[in-house]
């Protein structure tokens, strides 16, 4: 028999492994295989040498692990009802009351619009999983959703600023306002706004849908958050999140700017005007102010609870979730409490829908 060398293998045995929770009720969507190769080395001891590969295949779904106390479900429920409610109702008035045909009351009802879908990407799916205990989202399913969340979220602040630069024009350039905020012009800042939502979130968006997946596939969280699936890939992931964190933030920040720009200009306007006009046009902005505020401000919350790694989970998951309904929850309130035109267009619809139902009771009299 010759000698052996130090690259000669013995023997090679492979070992499959699964992991210990699978065996508990999870999917076993993940394996290792383990390479135990034997040799010797030039002083004729024996050597073994551990590589391990992976043997697991692509996850299928993932499982939405986020708050258990089911507690939450009513409340999830009256806030989706509520929000549904409101922005339908700002939708239908400006739709059918002639006196809020004007460019901030079609911005206003785009933005309603937005943030309906904006809510019903997630808040059904939560609901689904608190009343059937079901999960389970599907790998495609999952992407869809973190991609509308992120490009709704996105397109909301693209509103908010075409709604600025409206207020803008009109306090700033009350005498040419009609000249420049044509129908034509209006239809194109909304087209820039949704394009804008759309298209700044494909890059991570498609980046994370071509990430593999080989498990676990436990979601932590209430809905396919970006930063919590991603987490889950099998490869290093840095590179994906330095293009989302970058991309969020010009998203937010060029947004901010522009806004910041817009009151800056009406505040330097405001200054040679006289008290009366000061106040008409603090009631003008005020509604938008504080819309915006609460969407920034929830916004650098839940970008504050992701970079702190001491903070908890389940406190994590409840930020992320009041940023994805706190917004389109207060935007009708708001606008409601703040607007006079709102409120008569309101009061108007009232009288409408009773008379209406007035007369549809009379009954025709019968010939004798």
């Amino acid at each position: 028999m010759r000698g052996f060398n130090n690259s000669d293998v013995i023997a090679s045995l492979v070992l499959s492994l699964r992991p210990i929770n699978s065996w508990a009720g999870d999917a076993p969507i993940s394996s290792m295989g383990v390479l135990l190769r034997f040799s010797r080395d030039r002083s004729g001891s024996a050597c073994v040498h551990i590589t391990t590969m992976n043997t697991s295949r692509p996850v299928e779904y993932f499982i939405l692990d986020g708050l258990k106390d089911r507690y939450v479900l009513p409340i999830f429920f009256t806030v989706y009802v509520t929000v549904l409610s409101g922005n339908s109702m700002i939708i239908y008035l400006v739709r059918t009351d002639p006196k809020l045909n004007t460019p901030m009351y079609f911005f206003l009802h785009n933005l309603s619009f937005s943030d309906i879908v904006f809510t019903s990407v997630t808040i059904p799916k939560m609901l689904s999983v608190f009343l059937t205990e079901v999960k389970t989202i599907s790998k495609t399913g999952c992407f869809v959703q973190m991609y509308f969340f992120l490009s709704f979220g996105v397109t909301g602040r693209a509103l908010l600023t075409v709604m600025a630069f409206d207020r803008y024009v009109a306090i700033c350039n009350p005498l040419r306002y009609s000249t420049i905020m044509t129908r034509r012009l209006c239809f194109l800042l909304i087209f820039a706004a949704w394009g804008f939502g759309s298209v700044m979130v494909l890059p991570p968006a498609i980046w994370a849908t071509l990430l593999p997946y080989c498990g676990p596939n436990t979601v932590r969280h209430m809905f396919c958050d970006h930063s919590s699936v991603v987490s889950l890939a099998c490869v290093d992931t840095t590179r994906n999140g330095i293009l989302s964190l970058t991309n969020a933030l010009i998203a937010l920040l060029s947004t901010f700017l522009f806004i910041l720009i817009s009151y800056v200009c009406i505040g330097k306007a405001m200054r040679k005007m006289s008290k009366a006009q000061q106040l008409k046009v603090a009631g003008t902005c005020v509604s938008h102010l504080t819309v915006v505020c609460i969407s920034y401000i929830s916004a650098a919350f839940v970008y504050i609870s992701y970079r702190v790694a001491k903070f908890d989970p389940d406190v994590r998951i409840v930020i992320a979730v009041l940023y994805s309904v706190l917004t389109p929850l207060l935007n009708p309130i708001i606008y409601s409490l703040r607007n006079k035109e709102l409120q008569n267009a309101i009061k108007r619809a009232f009288c409408r829908c009773t008379i209406a139902s007035k007369t549809s009771r009379k009954t025709v009299p019968s010939v004798a």
